[in-house]
């Protein structure tokens, strides 16, 4: 099973943002090749942010969780999710109110993009 290793250094963050972008309305997802190792090599490097200015402690946490919660399921599907790249998610307000079905096509489609 594949697990989710987040970025811990100000340099990985700064490395990936310079890199590959793909924005939608929901959230927007930067990328680059893996220029840093994970602990175990089967995990994925990815963060998810969010603003303060989104709202509450609660609801940016539900949203972290929504979207955490679709990568898992797209890593299930063969192919969906490069393992290669180290990736960033910020996720915005307008992900909050919407269904998790519609958040797992988009973030397919940005994923798609990326390769």
């Amino acid at each position: 099973m594949v697990k989710l290793e987040s970025l811990k250094k100000s340099f990985q963050f700064k490395k990936t943002l310079k890199e590959k972008k793909v924005h939608s309305d929901y959230f927007s997802i930067f990328a680059t090749k893996n220029f840093y190792k994970p602990k175990v090599k089967s995990n994925l490097l990815i963060s998810f942010v969010m603003k303060k200015k989104i709202g509450n402690a609660v609801k940016r946490n539900k949203i972290r969780r929504k979207l955490k919660a679709i990568v898992q399921k797209l890593l299930k599907k063969r192919g969906a999710i490069n393992k290669d790249y180290t990736y960033i998610v910020f996720g915005k307000s307008n992900s909050y109110a919407q269904k998790h079905d519609l958040l797992l096509t988009i973030m397919e489609k940005c994923f798609g993009k990326i390769k």
